[in-house]
């Protein structure tokens, strides 16, 4: 079956639950549980995909530990993913730039390595409307491949952006999918679950696929605020380790766990990998060669 997107007429879609174990910045130091190394990140996966995640996204580092979009290190960590799980997850690789990479160096990534999914950061990749042009052919390059992309807005300025771009066929799709993130990198990292609203008035009734991801210990809140508002969710360490009852989660499959319960969403409402696939990443060509 493939599964429906967001509801507007109160039918619940099967919850697309996404996980980010690592990000860009932390380190050990944060906490030990975090997975850097390859086979690190392949026994998360596994772990990942016993608590019903069906999408991974995916930070990679170099040698130092330090953020990287190298095709060499992402091949590395998915040959080790699908080596220990073959394709039981969805591998969605990141192009944050992190302040390193420009959007020249973020878009070559992705037409080399020609992942099965990609986030993009709209204001990223397209800061501005001369940036339009550029932007739209990569996005039109990205679909040609098969890869199914995630265009991550931090605001409700950047929900009412996306829609125009996706009103002027911008994205090359009918029904881009968004991820809102609630809270930043700073001083203080905890997101407000009722900024939702926003983001959900910005849309002006439009309906595309969505998910949510939230800074620090309101990510629960985030969670269930989406899941009630027919839409999707990430969960992980990249933007929290604290547990709906408090105290630092052991491991990102507690964190999802107890995140899901605190949310009310059941084993049962969680979409599996293969409708997931089948919905969104149905003409995937594979990989780029080593």
């Amino acid at each position: 079956m493939s599964l429906p997107h967001n509801h507007t007429d109160g039918e619940r879609a099967p919850f697309i639950l996404m996980s980010a174990p690592n990000g860009a910045r932390l380190q050990k130091s944060d906490h030990m549980g975090l997975p850097i190394a390859p086979k690190e990140i392949a026994a998360e996966a596994e772990a990942l995909v016993d608590a019903g995640v069906s999408v991974l996204h995916l930070h990679i580092r170099d040698a130092d530990g330090g953020h990287s979009l190298d095709t060499t290190h992402y091949h590395a960590a998915i040959q080790a993913i699908r080596a220990a799980i073959g394709d039981q997850i969805i591998i969605q690789v990141t192009t944050e730039a992190v302040g390193i990479y420009s959007r020249q160096e973020q878009m070559n990534m992705v037409r080399t390595l020609r992942p099965e999914a990609v986030s993009l950061a709209l204001r990223e990749l397209c800061p501005d409307e001369d940036a339009v042009p550029e932007a739209a052919a990569f996005f039109r390059d990205v679909q040609e491949m098969g890869c199914w992309p995630q265009y991550i807005l931090y605001s409700a300025d950047d929900v009412r952006r996306f829609h125009d771009y996706a009103r002027r066929g911008i994205f090359a799709d009918d029904t881009p999918f968004t991820l809102y993130v609630l809270g930043r990198y700073n001083e203080n990292l905890v997101g407000n679950p009722a900024d939702l609203n926003a983001f959900i008035a910005a849309t002006q009734g439009r309906v595309y696929p969505w998910a949510v991801c939230c800074f620090g210990p309101t990510e629960s809140q985030a969670i269930k605020a989406a899941y009630d508002c027919g839409g999707h969710g990430r969960i992980g360490f990249e933007n929290n380790q604290i547990l709906p009852g408090g105290g630092v989660a052991s491991s990102n499959h507690q964190l999802i766990s107890q995140t899901l319960t605190a949310a009310g969403i059941t084993p049962g409402a969680l979409a599996r990998v293969g409708d997931v696939r089948q919905s969104f990443i149905a003409n995937y060509s594979g990989p780029a060669p080593l």
